[in-house]
């Protein structure tokens, strides 16, 4: 007689772990044919399990794992495993304390769904898809929306901060250090250090109304209630020169390298350039009332006004006057060229955008309130403007979709003044309430791959005149 062996229809490489005993011997001689009973199921030679309720634990099969390539990544493998099937046995074992393969079978094995799904991950099988040119295409994992905190990091004290619209008393230099004018005296804090330091004292006849650093932080403008300009070193606190030109007081100053711009309420603007000896280089004419807005834009070629005669001019270009009420906020995008951002007062409410190359109105967006200042984020197409009556709220905006992401309450009085910190991330917002709040608002900026550029690059600039 000859026995025949049962083989169970398995993966190839599992029969050697299994061995069923063999079926019975079947004679060969004549023997009375006998009819099987009705209530006996007559089984064939091959078992074919059912996958849907397989249990290969039960038959104590062990799975050898196969011979590591030369190369290959044990690590790579593991990590591959539990993306696909959403589980990865530990090294130490399989459940029931046995000791078992890395690549034992688990319990999600030939599953299309799991009963828990795991998180999300970019590699996934659920993430990929088959393109029409059959490559396999990797989606890009959601974006964590960002969340800006609601309550302001730090708060100072600010005593004697004034509460009036067309000043300007706060600013933060390159150099990481903020400037407060306070009085008839200007302080110095240092944000690495915290420690603050007394820039000067103007005396009883005089008062700060407007500060301003220069682009390398490292000397600091002041303007005065009698109509002068100061300019200050910072790092030594020493006066280096006191200009002239104004018949009343100094509101709003703006640097341009080497050319300082200063707006007062005798409605002249200025320019002093500190390498001639003069008090003033140039003047412009043309606002009706005090000037209390004033900006160079990032490439130092055009310079925007805004003033209490409810328009904003660029002069000797544009004069708009969409604008129903003070201008005092102004703000330039350093995403865009002849991008301009603009505020007005109690009766506007608005931020309008403009295309300074052709004057033509771009966008407005009603508040609701007054809008004390606007600045432009460097890190992200996104801006900031702060608000008094009547709500003195500070709010953050995406451009050009002018989204709200968040706005931020804290003040009690009109959120008159603003600076940006170095890095782009924290604002200081000041008011009449007399403190000094800093907020994170912004991310950090995302450092660009490098560009290789060929030929020769010129850079040009525009001379006051």
């Amino acid at each position: 007689m000859e026995s025949r062996k049962s083989r169970l229809n398995l993966p190839a490489g599992m029969e050697s772990s299994l061995r069923l005993d063999p079926v019975p011997s079947v004679s060969f001689f004549p023997a009375i044919p006998k009819t099987p009973s009705p209530k006996k199921t007559t089984y064939g030679d091959r078992f074919i399990p059912c996958r849907s309720s397989s249990r290969l634990q039960n038959f104590a099969l062990t799975e050898k794992p196969s011979p590591s390539k030369e190369g290959g990544n044990d690590a790579y493998s593991r990590l591959l495993r539990a993306e696909l099937f959403g589980h990865d046995p530990s090294p130490g074992g399989t459940p029931g304390g046995a000791q078992g393969s890395p690549i034992s079978p688990n319990k999600n094995l030939f599953r299309f769904k799991t009963d828990h799904p795991a998180p999300s991950s970019p590699f996934a099988v659920s993430s990929m898809g088959i393109g029409h040119d059959n490559a396999v295409e990797v989606s890009t994992p959601p974006k964590i929306p960002r969340k800006i905190p609601k309550t302001p990091h730090k708060v100072l004290d600010a005593p004697s901060l004034q509460d009036d619209f067309y000043l300007n008393l706060v600013d933060w230099s390159s150099q990481n250090v903020l400037s407060v004018g306070l009085g008839t005296c200007v302080y110095l804090w240092s944000a690495t250090t915290s420690k603050v330091t007394k820039l000067c004292d103007l005396g009883n006849r005089d008062g700060v109304c407007s500060i301003q650093w220069s682009k390398e932080g490292s000397y600091l403008a002041i303007g005065t209630s009698l109509g002068d300009v100061q300019i200050w070193d910072g790092t030594r606190c020493k006066m280096i020169r006191n200009m002239g030109g104004h018949s009343t007081r100094t509101g709003v100053l703006a640097w341009s390298s080497c050319i300082l711009s200063s707006g007062s309420r005798d409605k002249n603007i200025l320019n002093h350039d500190l390498r001639i000896p003069s008090d003033f280089a140039s003047q412009h004419v043309g606002h009706r009332s005090e000037v209390c807005g004033l900006k160079w834009s990032h490439d130092d070629r055009e310079l925007a006004s805004g003033g209490n005669d409810n328009q904003r001019s660029q002069s000797p270009i544009f004069k708009l006057t969409e604008h129903t009420a003070a201008v005092k906020a102004i703000t330039w995008s350093p995403h865009q060229h002849n991008l301009v951002a603009s505020g007005g007062g109690t009766a506007d409410r608005c931020i309008r955008f403009w295309n300074t190359s052709n004057g033509n109105m771009l966008n407005c967006v009603d508040t609701g309130s007054q809008v004390c200042n606007l600045a432009w984020s460097k890190n992200v197409n996104e801006l900031v403007s702060t608000h008094g009556y009547s709500e003195n709220q500070i709010m953050v905006w995406k451009y050009p979709s002018l989204n709200k992401v968040a706005t931020l309450t804290g003040h009690t009085l009109r959120v008159l003044y603003l600076a940006m910190s170095p890095d782009g991330q924290t604002i200081v917002t000041g008011a009449g309430d007399e403190t000094l709040r800093f907020w994170n608002v912004f991310p950090s900026i995302k450092t660009p791959a490098p560009v290789r550029h060929t030929g020769v690059w010129s850079m040009g600039r525009t001379h006051i005149r």
